[in-house]
């Protein structure tokens, strides 16, 4: 089993998030991905992780970094959500003395305090468009300005990111900067979900058994062959990080040395019974939009726009479109009759979504 893991004090070190502390390359989709990690690592080339959320993205990306020519300089880790517009800026790029209010000294940004090494940035499909183009600049020039100054800092970075985000729909609706996407996904890294490499769930538990295990004092603890089974047909939406949570959690109630698949309290959602993940990005966008403009009955207008688009979708069958929007066909013939859409109706709605979409 090749696992990968890094302590706890080692993931806090420069870094402003934890993530997944272990992953496993056991399953044959993970031992492919562990080969494509230690091709590009060595290379300096930018490098855009995908994958969802506790899939162990920061994991891989310190891993770039051990594999790098690198490893001995800096690794910085910023999560890009979590902080607000104002403060990343100051966070990533550093700001002088008196900048804005509360700037009492000076004070180094993430990529001076990153030079020479890597730089993790998690979630950057979050970043604000004003901030993309002052990061797409910084990657361009290799050099950052202070928020309050304007003399230029040489650095010498290697940007790791990451994302959940499907960026190529985001760049679709203008909320991410197509430069700055081809600019990060130079080399790029897919973490598929646990759901889709269970060689490495079992792997992954005995390994947070273990490390649980010792915390709490066990002498020996194992997994009941029913209890395998019931990991193994979980879907994980939460991934490595579910996973780790859940035997941490089932190790506080066991009352004996075996764990049970009751100790778990997993809901026994399947993949098979999980639809493929759906993107809203665009509609999001729309919506966005949408509220800007900010005309009244909002909510009344989006609705009939919904209802009214499924119809006309499955040709004004009543019985179909009802099933598609998961809704009676009582409550669907009201809305038809509602927003004038039954025959001889008369629409109480003007179509605004159209007016925005133009």
């Amino acid at each position: 089993m090749t696992l990968l893991a890094f302590d706890e004090l080692q993931l806090r070190s420069l870094s402003h998030s934890v993530r997944a502390t272990a992953m496993v390359f056991e399953d044959p989709v993970s031992r492919k991905l562990l080969e494509h990690i230690e091709r590009i690592a060595p290379s300096d080339a930018t490098v855009l992780i995908i994958g969802e959320t506790g899939t162990g993205k920061e994991l891989v990306a310190r891993h770039v970094h051990a594999l790098s020519k690198r490893a001995h300089g800096p690794f910085g880790a910023l999560n890009c959500a979590a902080l607000s517009e104002n403060l990343i800026e100051s966070e990533l790029f550093g700001h002088e003395k008196g900048a804005f209010t509360g700037a009492l000294n000076s004070k180094d940004g993430w990529f001076e305090t990153a030079n020479k090494g890597s730089l993790f940035l998690d979630e950057v499909g979050d970043l604000p468009l004003g901030l993309q183009a002052k990061l797409l600049r910084v990657l361009q020039e290799r050099e950052v300005v202070k928020v309050g100054s304007r003399t230029p800092s040489p650095v010498d970075v290697r940007v790791i990111a990451a994302t959940n985000v499907n960026l190529e729909e985001a760049v679709a609706a203008s909320h991410f900067r197509a430069d700055l996407y081809y600019r990060f996904n130079v080399a790029a890294i897919h973490l598929s979900p646990l759901r889709e490499r269970p060689g490495d769930i079992l792997p992954l538990a005995r390994h947070f058994l273990k490390v649980y295990g010792d915390r709490l004092g066990y002498t020996e603890i194992k997994l009941s062959p029913a209890t395998e089974l019931a990991l193994l047909n979980y879907d994980w939406p939460g991934n490595i990080r579910e996973l780790e949570n859940a035997v941490h959690r089932a190790l506080l109630v066991c009352p004996g040395n075996r764990l049970r698949p009751e100790d778990f309290k997993l809901s026994g959602v399947r993949a098979s019974q999980t639809g493929p993940a759906v993107s809203t990005s665009s509609l999001e966008s729309s919506l966005i939009r949408l509220c800007e403009q900010a005309p009244p009955k909002l909510f009344d207008i989006i609705e009939e726009t919904v209802i009214r688009t499924a119809f006309e979708f499955c040709e004004e069958n009543q019985v179909q479109t009802a099933r598609l929007l998961d809704i009676s066909r009582n409550v669907l013939r009201h809305k038809l009759g509602l927003y004038g859409m039954l025959p001889n109706g008369t629409k109480k709605l003007v179509g605004a979504y159209h007016e925005l979409e133009d």
